[in-house]
């Protein structure tokens, strides 16, 4: 974590801060390695410490080696009065989306002769490039996702309910090394396809119809985040040839993402081949997201977003098609941002798979 350190201490540095103070417990980890749930942690130019109550000091010890562990005893706002007072804090930043108005106004009042001074995506800035660590444990979780996958083919037949799908892919994952499911998985099958964000219902799948899984590993923190769709028999002509429409446009996006363009230029790769093919009205979210600690985070690939994306960077390109009345195609990868383009981390097939019924 002393790379993270001294990364943070640069931008005090720039931005004329003694210290800065966090107890989102993302960037609190990201920042220290803690995974406790309660903390608080203060990086100052020639200090870091850590505060948490009675039990977690020896996890934290243990987690947080570069950090000075301090128990709070029942006084944490006390606790870290005196502590900002040891260090000679003057002009402290808080990350002004993370602290409700009531803890700003007890701090305020608190913390005689410090600045507060809001900033924003501190953290969130760091975090979008991710380094070799990170990168190691994302594509363990990314291994797990398309191993998942794979095990859930022999599963899918007619008859089984969208819920015992989700469940099934849950437990792979589960006994094959992830801590959970990174988030709720969704499994949208016939006309429930067109549902973007549709989560596994009570539904059942019927023969001839296309299902989209959208899940993904939770492993060490970190998150992978897959989709794939593939039929049930054989499918309708017209959500075959949507299906070669997104393949098209999720392959462009692979292809041409590179460092120097920007989210909205990214999110155009996928886009256009699709709009081009007459369905952008039926395209209404974006290309991607960042991914790392959370399942959501920046950068985005959007068509507001003017992010210049960096190697280092983790996305999703995941562009979809949803009909009302018919159903849905969607496709996703993970990739890590290079110089020269991406390299792929998912490795599950992305040719339109029709299971035998």
């Amino acid at each position: 974590m002393k790379g993270r350190i001294e990364k943070v201490r640069a931008i005090l540095k720039e931005r004329q801060l003694d210290a800065i103070i966090t107890g989102h417990a993302v960037n609190r980890r990201y920042i220290s390695g803690f995974t406790g749930s309660a903390g608080v942690v203060i990086v100052s130019m020639d200090q870091a410490v850590l505060l948490t109550d009675f039990r977690y000091i020896d996890q934290a010890q243990a987690e947080a080696p570069d950090f000075t562990v301090i128990n709070h005893q029942r006084d944490e706002k006390g606790a870290i009065f005196t502590q900002l007072q040891a260090m000679g804090v003057k002009r402290l930043g808080f990350e002004k989306q993370a602290v409700s108005f009531a803890l700003y106004e007890e701090w305020n009042t608190h913390f005689k002769g410090i600045e507060l001074v809001p900033t924003e995506g501190m953290f969130e800035q760091l975090r979008m490039i991710k380094d070799e660590s990170e990168l190691a444990i994302v594509k363990e979780a990314v291994r797990i996702a398309d191993e998942a996958f794979t095990h859930i083919l022999s599963y899918l037949k007619p008859g089984i309910r969208e819920r015992d799908v989700a469940l099934e892919l849950e437990y792979f994952m589960k006994r094959n090394g992830a801590e959970a499911a990174a988030f709720d998985i969704i499994v949208a099958s016939g006309e429930r396809g067109a549902l973007p964000h549709g989560r596994a219902s009570d539904k059942t799948i019927q023969s001839g119809e296309m299902v989209t899984m959208d899940f993904g590993a939770l492993y060490k923190g970190y998150s992978s985040d897959i989709t794939r769709t593939v039929a049930v028999g054989e499918p309708e002509p017209e959500m075959k040839q949507i299906y070669e429409i997104v393949l098209r446009a999720q392959r462009n996006g692979v292809e041409k993402i590179r460092a120097g363009m920007t989210g909205r230029e990214a999110d155009a790769l996928t886009r256009d081949v699709i709009a081009e093919a007459g369905y952008a009205e039926q395209f209404g979210h974006s290309t991607g997201h960042g991914l790392g600690l959370q399942v959501h985070e920046a950068p985005g690939l959007a068509m507001s977003s003017t992010t210049v994306l960096q190697p280092g960077m983790l996305v999703t390109v995941e562009p979809g098609i949803y009909v009302s009345g018919l159903g849905g195609v969607r496709i996703e990868d993970d990739v890590v941002i290079t110089e020269n383009g991406c390299e792929i981390l998912t490795r599950s097939t992305k040719e339109l798979l029709i299971l035998p019924v």
